[in-house]
C-alpha cells in the first residue's frame, strides 16, 4: 500500500479546511497513493466552544464531509478522515469526535467515536474537561480495506493499550492514530507511545498529526509517523506541512509476528488481582 499523510494546520474556517483536504486528495492520487490519511479534527479546530457551536453540523448535513466524499469518489482514492466534530449525534447534547473511513467510491465504510476523553485537574489550577463537550464512543471499530484490516482510534486513545489489544485480537494489522498533540506532551511521549503500540501489536501504526500555530491560538507538535511492526520509524514528517508518501509492505507483519509471536502468546487475564 502506498500511504499518503496530510500533515495539517487546521483552522477555524471549515470551508478552507475542506478545500485543503480536497486539494490533497487530488495530489495524493496524482502521486500514486492508495489512501490518504488526515489528522484529528482535520475539518475544524477551534477551542472557542461558542464559535465552534455555530459551525458544526450533523454527519448527514455536514458540507466538509460531503466535499471529502465527492473528492474521494472523483479521484478514486480511499480517505481516512482522521476525525471531525459532529453535533446532533447523541441524545445528551454533546458532540462526537468521529473518525471516518471513506472508500474510493465515496462511501463511508466505517466510523469510530473517540472513546477516551481527556479530563484532568492540574496542580496549576488548570482544568480540562473534554467530556463536558464531547461524549465518549462505546464501540471498538476495525474496518477491512483492500490492503489490510485497520483499527480505528483517535489521539488520547494511544495511552490505553487495551484498545489496541482488542483491535489486534479482531485481526487488525494497521492501527490508525490521527492526533492533535500539544507540543510539550508530543516532545515527551509521541514517539515512544506510538512505537510501543506498534511493537506490542506487531502491527503498522499510521499517525497523521496536526502541526504548528493554529488560528485559535493553540500549537500542535506535528511529526506525523508511520511505524512498522518492529518499531522502526518508516516516515517522520517533522514540522513540515503538506503531503508525504511511504510504501508499506504488509508482509512485514507476518515476518515480525513470526519472530516475536506476542499476539499468539496472549492470555486472557483474570479480572481479580491477588494482593499480598
Amino acid at each position: 500500500m502506498r500511504a499518503a499523510i496530510f500533515q495539517m494546520t487546521s483552522g477555524i474556517d471549515p470551508a478552507a479546511n475542506a478545500a485543503a483536504i480536497v486539494a490533497m486528495i487530488d495530489q495524493a492520487k496524482s502521486e500514486g497513493a492508495d489512501m490518504l490519511f488526515t489528522p484529528e479534527m482535520a475539518g475544524y479546530l477551534d477551542r472557542d466552544r461558542s464559535r465552534a457551536a455555530m459551525r458544526l453540523h450533523s454527519q448527514a448535513d455536514d458540507p466538509l464531509l460531503a466535499a471529502v466524499r465527492d473528492a474521494s469518489a472523483r479521484a478514486g482514492l480511499w480517505v481516512h478522515l482522521g476525525s471531525h466534530a459532529f453535533c446532533d449525534e447523541r441524545g445528551d447534547g454533546r458532540r462526537v469526535n468521529r473518525s471516518l473511513m471513506i472508500d474510493d467510491s465515496g462511501a463511508i465504510r466505517a466510523y469510530y467515536d473517540k472513546i477516551h476523553l481527556f479530563d484532568v485537574d492540574l496542580a496549576t489550577g488548570e482544568s480540562w474537561r473534554e467530556s463536558s463537550v464531547y461524549g465518549p464512543g462505546e464501540r471498538v471499530v476495525a474496518v477491512d480495506t483492500p490492503w489490510a484490516r485497520m483499527g480505528l482510534s483517535v489521539c488520547y486513545d494511544m495511552r490505553f493499550p487495551d484498545l489496541y489489544r482488542a483491535l489486534t485480537n479482531a485481526g487488525a494489522t494497521v492501527l490508525l492514530v490521527p492526533a492533535a498533540f500539544t507540543v510539550p506532551t508530543g516532545m515527551a511521549h509521541w514517539h515512544v507511545l506510538l512505537r510501543a503500540r506498534a511493537i506490542e501489536a506487531g502491527a503498522f501504526v499510521i499517525a497523521a498529526a496536526q502541526v504548528g500555530q493554529h488560528p485559535d491560538g493553540r500549537a500542535t507538535y506535528g511529526h506525523s509517523l508511520i511505524v512498522d511492526p518492529w518499531g522502526e520509524v518508516v516516515l517522520d514528517m517533522g514540522v513540515k506541512r503538506g503531503l508525504a508518501l511511504a510504501d508499506i509492505d504488509m508482509a512485514r507483519v507476518e515476518d515480525v509476528r513470526g519472530r516475536v509471536p506476542a499476539i499468539a502468546n496472549r492470555r486472557i487475564l483474570p479480572q481479580k488481582v491477588d494482593i499480598s
